[in-house]
């Protein structure tokens, strides 16, 4: 499905899924701020803040999670999939980013190395180039993106792809948004 789908036809509870540095909480912030929703990275929700990006027990993690989905105007950004049957349940719309390894890389390495305050970041946490992470972006991302493809193609739901950086900077554009 291409991008030629309102945000309005989205509704009012928006997921957006995709890889590791794709934009997904830059996109969820910008349609917040457009469409008056509560903006909710899954990131915050799932580590523990104040931490280098320590997990929080999957209990309490599926907890702020199920409460943070029973609001009725959000767009969430983020994966996890142990999360993702009750998301879909509630979302009204969904957006899958889908861009390439080499692109979610860089964006990595830019975020890390040169971006002190941004959007989505955990509190009190410190970004670092980790090889944790870099074998997760090289690795398994590329592993679970037909998994999410397909997943993304049997969701009854109004859904944009948006399978390139271009196409996400189209849709900033033709949604009017504002980074």
């Amino acid at each position: 499905m291409s991008h030629r789908i309102s945000l309005e036809e989205l509704g009012d509870r928006i997921c957006i899924l995709g890889p590791s540095n794709s934009g997904k909480s830059t996109l969820a912030n910008a349609i917040a701020r457009k469409r008056d929703l509560c903006p909710i990275h899954l990131d915050q929700l799932h580590h523990l803040p104040n931490t280098d990006w320590q997990p929080r027990p999957r209990d309490e993690f599926i907890a702020l999670h199920d409460d943070a989905i029973a609001g009725p105007r959000w767009v969430m950004d983020g994966n996890y999939s142990v999360s993702m049957p009750q998301r879909f349940q509630r979302a009204t719309g969904l957006i899958l980013l889908d861009i390439s390894t080499s692109a979610s890389l860089l964006r990595y390495f830019r975020r890390t190395l040169f971006e002190t305050a941004r959007l989505g970041a955990l509190e009190g946490g410190q970004d670092s180039v980790k090889w944790d992470m870099i074998h997760h972006i090289a690795v398994v991302t590329p592993r679970n993106r037909e998994r999410y493809r397909l997943m993304f193609d049997r969701i009854d739901l109004p859904k944009v792809q948006l399978p390139s950086v271009r196409a996400i900077k189209e849709s900033f554009l033709e949604w009017g948004l504002a980074r």
